[in-house]
């Protein structure tokens, strides 16, 4: 490496329910950065889609109210110009790459990959179709169960069959007097609900269907135990040691409350105790998910092990949480990994990602001015 500092643009924040989440992610990320390798800009995404530029991304670091610096800021901005929502990404120059740490909507699910593709530069995390396919539980499970990674049963509901659905047929169904309504597209345990009897069925199905119009209903499994594990890399991902979260008694499952307003009843062990057959069988499905989705970079991989030790894989994130209660920096810290070593691996995991994406030839054979003649006459 040269002594030259590599400029790295910290993109936070969005128009997802996970906006403050992101911020405290980027908070913690920019922290950890080696300053003498990196120089870093900020980039924070109002929660209207709006790419605030450096300077005023510091001010809302530093403390400012958020509200107060966008209605400064935005107002000021060409809405009829095109790309009014990303022009500040042009307040720096010569940016090296890009580390977008936007939790759910637009950051997970392909869109901020798609733009910073457009833009020719490295990024962390996966690309569009692998984050767009993880995000997705549907897609996801789809995957899993192709690819022999065990899953909990679940039926999807949409506004076209919700009708078609009732408590008791679902019930029926999938064998469960308990189960799980989520929304197919969301993180941080939004929009999801336990219900046991119809009058809950329905008022958690009306509740999800207001954050996606795809919504699992899945079955439940018997007494579990929540682990995580992180895996970090490329085509040859690696794996953490193991994480467990246990919820205070009275909480059905980790909800959002749990994980970002209270965790202060929320006990982790990092690692956890498992039977060694368990936890190399989690070990081998999180990396076979990872593989057969096409990850990169990153992603913090939850798994539900029933009362026998049967695990179950439940949902993955392509660009897990760094809050002080995360657990894909701290599994990694565990691991052996420090928090300042994960991040300069995820930003040449980055560039090596880009190099390879770069030398796959997009060539084509031009057309001839008489082949084209050909082509119109055809037509």
């Amino acid at each position: 490496m040269t002594d030259k500092k590599q400029h790295i643009a910290l993109l936070f924040g969005g128009d997802s329910s996970e906006h403050d989440v992101s911020k405290r992610s980027a908070h913690n990320i920019f922290d950890a950065m080696d300053k003498d390798k990196y120089d870093v800009s900020l980039f924070l995404v109002t929660k209207d889609g709006f790419i605030l530029d450096d300077a005023s991304s510091h001010r809302v670091f530093a403390g400012e109210a958020e509200e107060d610096v966008v209605a400064e800021v935005v107002p000021k901005l060409d809405r009829e110009q095109p790309l009014a929502p990303i022009l500040n990404l042009d307040s720096t120059k010569k940016i090296d790459a890009f580390f977008p740490i936007i939790h759910g909507n637009l950051g997970e699910d392909g869109t901020i990959q798609g733009l910073l593709r457009l833009l020719q530069k490295p990024y962390v995390g996966s690309g569009v179709q692998a984050s767009a396919l993880a995000y997705d539980k549907d897609f996801t499970k789809k995957i899993l169960t192709a690819t022999g990674v065990r899953n909990t049963n679940y039926v999807l509901v949409t506004p076209g069959n919700v009708t078609d659905w009732d408590y008791a047929k679902i019930s029926q169904k999938l064998d469960s007097k308990i189960l799980f309504v989520k929304p197919s597209r969301q993180g941080s345990s939004i929009g999801i609900h336990r219900v046991e009897n119809e009058a809950e069925y329905e008022a958690g199905m009306q509740d999800a269907l207001r954050y996606d119009t795809k919504i699992l209903v899945e079955e439940a499994i018997e007494g579990p135990e929540e682990v995580e594990i992180s895996i970090l890399g490329n085509e040859q991902p690696e794996a953490s040691k193991i994480g467990a979260i246990k919820v205070p008694a009275g909480d059905a499952f980790y909800t959002y409350d749990n994980k970002f307003v209270d965790a202060s009843a929320v006990q982790f062990t990092i690692p956890v105790e498992l039977p060694q057959p368990v936890s190399e069988e989690i070990t081998r499905m999180a990396l076979r998910a990872y593989q057969a989705l096409e990850l990169k970079g990153m992603a913090r991989i939850d798994f539900l092990v029933s009362k026998d030790f049967t695990p179950y894989l439940g949902e993955i994130n392509t660009l897990p949480g760094f809050t002080n209660i995360s657990l894909y920096p701290q599994l990694w810290e565990a691991t052996g990994i420090s928090y300042t070593e994960l991040i300069d691996r995820l930003i040449e995991l980055a560039k090596d990602e880009f190099k390879r994406q770069t030398a796959i030839l997009h060539d084509f054979k031009p057309l001839q001015a008489k082949d084209q003649k050909k082509v119109y006459k055809a037509k």
